[in-house]
């Protein structure tokens, strides 16, 4: 796993709240039965205690350092030349725009988020920039405020679109449509669309291999995305744009 300085804050973060709530509960309501002589409630306050830790565990364990390690080899796995442009949607404070941005020489990594506080801790465009700034890119680094659904670039004007646990955040089916129209419209033929997410990552799919020139794949990005468990694993979706047509 890459070295960071900046700090990326939490994903969700009143959900492991609420999970370490969950087991201290449990493990009180343990206590609490076995004092009394209630051994099986307590034994089963003490199974569901332990898989509320264990999820809380495992969701700051992908928030803190396993997504990084795989974004890291997704990134790695493009084989990047170093000039190329890249867009990462739902930004937030820079997770995987500055580790595609330390990919790059004479390329450009843009960002282009709604700041939500409520998906991720302290979420702001000046956050990010401080973030690029500790990471020593932030000469190849720009911001944008906007919604992904209308994205204000021009067409085929990226080679390399990336996405991690945002367009889930779109709660119609018909907005979600439009997020993926976008992000195939934004990407060169020959280039490659990398969309990480908890839910829907199916429907992508679908969705993404409906349009033209678009090649895609989807698959399970293992245990070390996964927010609490296999229950809420993330899937990566891949679209690569074929080449030589418009």
């Amino acid at each position: 796993m890459p070295v960071t300085r900046a700090d990326y804050g939490f994903d969700s973060p009143y959900v492991p709240i609420g999970l370490c709530v969950a087991a201290l509960l449990g493990f009180v309501a343990a206590g609490a039965c076995g004092a009394v002589g209630w051994r099986r409630m307590a034994a089963l306050s003490l199974v569901i205690a332990f898989i509320f830790a264990l999820s809380a565990a495992s969701f700051l364990f992908t928030t803190r350092q396993g997504k990084f390690a795989v974004w890291s080899e997704l990134l790695d796995g493009l084989r990047l030349r170093g000039d190329e442009r890249l867009l990462d949607v739902g930004c937030g404070r820079g997770a995987v725009l500055l580790l595609a941005a330390k990919r790059l020489t004479s390329g450009r990594a843009v960002g282009i988020d709604m700041w939500s506080t409520i998906d991720q801790s302290g979420n702001s465009e000046s956050t990010t920039l401080r973030n690029a700034a500790l990471e020593g890119v932030r000469e190849c680094v720009e911001l944008h405020t906007g919604d992904m659904r209308k994205l204000p670039f021009q067409d085929r004007s990226f080679d390399v679109v990336t996405s991690s646990l945002a367009i889930h955040n779109i709660v119609d089916e018909d907005g979600r449509a439009r997020a993926l129209q976008e992000i195939w419209r934004v990407t060169k033929p020959g280039g490659t669309a990398l969309l990480a997410d908890i839910r829907h990552t199916a429907e992508y799919a679908r969705r993404l291999a409906a349009l033209p020139d678009a090649s895609v794949a989807h698959r399970r990005l293992g245990w070390r995305f996964w927010y609490g468990g296999p229950q809420a694993a993330t899937g990566l979706v891949t679209m690569r744009r074929r080449p030589g047509r418009s």
